[in-house]
C-alpha cells in the first residue's frame, strides 16, 4: 500500500505495530489475491483471540488494504485515543440502542468509499472449548443485504498462541507461527433483493460462518465440528412460600 495514500496517523500505526509482529510471529498468508485492491470489500474472519485483530490487520495490510474495524463507541470517546482511531480511518458503532442504525449508515459509507471494513461474525472470542467457530450474529449479513458488497471469509489459527482466552495466557515467544488464509468471495447471491427478515438473515449468517468454518478446517486438517451455539440462558425460577 502507498504510504502517501494512507495520511500520517495510519503510517504511523504501521510503524510502531508492524515491526513488532514482525519479531512476534512466523506468518504463512495465502489467499490475499481475493483480498480485491478496489472497491468495498466485507472481510469475516474467525474470532479465537484478542490478538485476532493484530494478525488480521498484519494480514491485511500486507494483501494492499487497509483494515477498518468496527470499534465500541465509547472508545472513540476516549481522550487521545478515540482522536487517532478516528484518524486511522476506524469505525465506531453503538449497540443495543437506536443509534444502531446510524452505525449500519457508517459502514455502508465506508464500503461506498472503497473502504475494507473488517467485521467478526461471532461478535466476540468463540466459546467452543477447542476453538472452532461459533454460529454467528447477523451484522455482516445484514451489511452484504444493504450493500451487495462481496463478503471475504478469513480463517486464521496461531493468534491463540498469542493470546490464549481460555487460560489469559500470553504469549510472547519470538516467531509464534501463525497462519491466515483469505478464501474467495462467499457466494450470497441466492439471497440479492431479500428482505432482511430474521429468517433470511440467520440463514445468510449460517452460509458465511459454515464457509469460515471450512477454512479453519483446511488449515486444522480433520473434521470440523457443527457450529457451536451458545447456551440459552436460563431464568431462576422464582421461591414462593
Amino acid at each position: 500500500m502507498a504510504p502517501r495514500r494512507l495520511g500520517f496517523w495510519p503510517r504511523f500505526a504501521v510503524v510502531l505495530v508492524k515491526p513488532v509482529l514482525t519479531v512476534w510471529t512466523r506468518r504463512t498468508w495465502r489467499g490475499m489475491e481475493h483480498l480485491r485492491r478496489d472497491g468495498g470489500i466485507i472481510i469475516v474472519p474467525n474470532h479465537i483471540s484478542h490478538a485476532d485483530p493484530l494478525v488480521s490487520a498484519h494480514f491485511i495490510y500486507d494483501s494492499g488494504r487497509w483494515p477498518q474495524f468496527l470499534g465500541k463507541a465509547s472508545v472513540f470517546k476516549v481522550p487521545v485515543i478515540g482522536w487517532i482511531l478516528h484518524r486511522c480511518k476506524q469505525i465506531p458503532v453503538e449497540r443495543g440502542s437506536v443509534e444502531a442504525v446510524k452505525s449500519l449508515d457508517k459502514l455502508v459509507a465506508a464500503l461506498n468509499e472503497g473502504g475494507a471494513v473488517v467485521i467478526y461474525p461471532e461478535g466476540t472470542t468463540t466459546r467452543e472449548p477447542d476453538l472452532w467457530p461459533m454460529k454467528g450474529k447477523t451484522g455482516a449479513a445484514r451489511l452484504a443485504l444493504a450493500t451487495g458488497a462481496p463478503v471475504i471469509p478469513v480463517a486464521m489459527v496461531g493468534p491463540e498462541k498469542m493470546f490464549d482466552p481460555r487460560t489469559a495466557r500470553i504469549g510472547l515467544r519470538p516467531r509464534t507461527p501463525v497462519t491466515v488464509v483469505a478464501g474467495p468471495p462467499i457466494d450470497l447471491s441466492r439471497f440479492a433483493g431479500a428482505t432482511p427478515t430474521r429468517a433470511i438473515l440467520e440463514e445468510m449468517t449460517d452460509t458465511i460462518m459454515l464457509r469460515i468454518r471450512d477454512l479453519v478446517a483446511e488449515i486444522r486438517g480433520g473434521t470440523p465440528p457443527p457450529l457451536w451455539e451458545r447456551p440459552a440462558r436460563t431464568r431462576t425460577p422464582e421461591v414462593t412460600e
